[in-house]
C-alpha cells in the first residue's frame, strides 16, 4: 500500500509561517510522500517561497510539487524553484521523479498546466497568435506529462501519479462558475494521462470545486486544493490498482485565497 498526502493551494506568506507545520511533521506516520499541487506561495515573492521552503523542509518524507500561476505571479518561477530545491522540495516541469517506497517504485510525473477548456468547449490553434500561443503553451505542459509519464513506466515504476496545478477534468471544478472553466484546466492533460497511463491524477487551482473526478480513460483524479479538502492535507492509499481514501490531518488553519 502506497500513502499519497497531497495538498494544493496552500497560498503561504510571512503572516502564516508555521501555520502548516505541526501537521506537516506528523506525515511520516501517515503517508510515504508529500505532494504539492501549486499556488504555495500568494504572488511568487522570494519572501513568500522562503516561509513555503521553512514549512517544508526536514519533514521525513519526499516531497514533490509543481508551481502553480500564483507562483509565477511575480515573474521569478526560475528562483522560486530554486529556493524549493535547496529546502529539498523536488520541483517538476514537464519531468518526474522516482520515490522507493518500501520496495515498490513510485513515479511521479509534473507539470503545472494551463488552461483552454474541456472537449466541446475548448480554445483550438486557430486564429490570431495570441490564442494559438495560449493553446500551444497548454499542449506544451500536456506532451511534458506524458512523456514524463511514459519514461516512468519504462523505469518501472510500478505507481505512476500526475501531479498538476490546473484541472485535467470538468469534474472536479463543479461549483466553480462555468464560465471560467476554461481557464481552470484542459482536457489536453487527461489526453496526456490517459495515453501514458497513470493510477492517481492529483490537481488543484479550483478553490470552489470538487474532490473527486475521473478521466474518460478511467483514472481516477483528486482536486486537493485547501479550501476543497478543508485540511492540511488529504491521503490517498493507492492498492491493486485502487485509490482509497486514507485519514487526513485536521487542518490547524485555512491559507489564504
Amino acid at each position: 500500500m502506497i500513502r499519497i498526502a497531497a495538498v494544493g493551494d496552500i497560498h503561504m506568506g510571512p503572516d502564516s509561517a508555521g501555520v502548516l507545520r505541526p501537521a506537516f511533521e506528523t506525515l511520516p506516520e501517515c503517508a510515504d510522500l508529500l505532494l504539492l499541487a501549486g499556488d504555495l506561495t500568494r504572488h511568487g515573492t522570494l519572501e513568500e517561497t522562503r516561509v513555503v521552503a521553512e514549512e517544508v523542509s526536514g519533514l521525513g518524507v519526499p516531497v514533490i510539487a509543481v508551481l502553480g500561476n500564483h507562483d509565477h505571479h511575480d515573474e521569478r518561477p526560475e528562483e522560486v524553484t530554486a529556493l524549493l530545491r535547496e529546502s529539498g522540495v523536488t520541483v517538476l516541469e514537464g519531468g518526474g521523479t522516482v520515490v522507493d517506497v518500501r520496495g515498490t517504485r513510485v513515479g511521479v510525473a509534473g507539470t503545472k498546466g494551463f488552461g483552454g477548456g474541456f472537449a466541446g468547449r475548448c480554445g483550438s490553434e486557430f486564429g490570431e497568435r495570441a490564442m494559438k500561443d495560449f493553446i500551444r503553451y497548454t499542449r506544451g505542459c500536456a506532451d511534458g506529462l506524458r512523456t514524463a509519464l511514459e519514461d516512468l513506466g519504462r523505469q518501472g515504476c510500478a505507481v505512476r501519479v500526475a501531479l498538476t496545478h490546473f484541472s485535467p477534468v470538468p469534474d472536479t471544478l463543479a461549483g466553480e462558475p462555468l464560465e471560467i472553466y476554461p481557464f481552470l484546466g484542459s482536457y489536453l492533460l487527461a489526453e496526456a494521462v490517459d495515453t501514458a497511463g497513470a493510477d492517481l491524477a492529483v490537481h488543484g487551482h479550483a478553490h470552489a470545486g470538487t474532490e473527486h473526478g475521473l478521466t474518460s480513460g478511467g483514472v481516477k483524479v483528486r482536486n486537493v486544493a485547501q479550501p476543497v479538502i478543508r485540511r492540511a492535507f488529504a491521503v490517498y492509499h493507492l492498492e491493486s490498482g485502487t485509490v482509497r481514501e486514507g485519514r487526513d490531518a485536521e487542518s490547524l488553519a485555512r491559507a489564504a485565497h
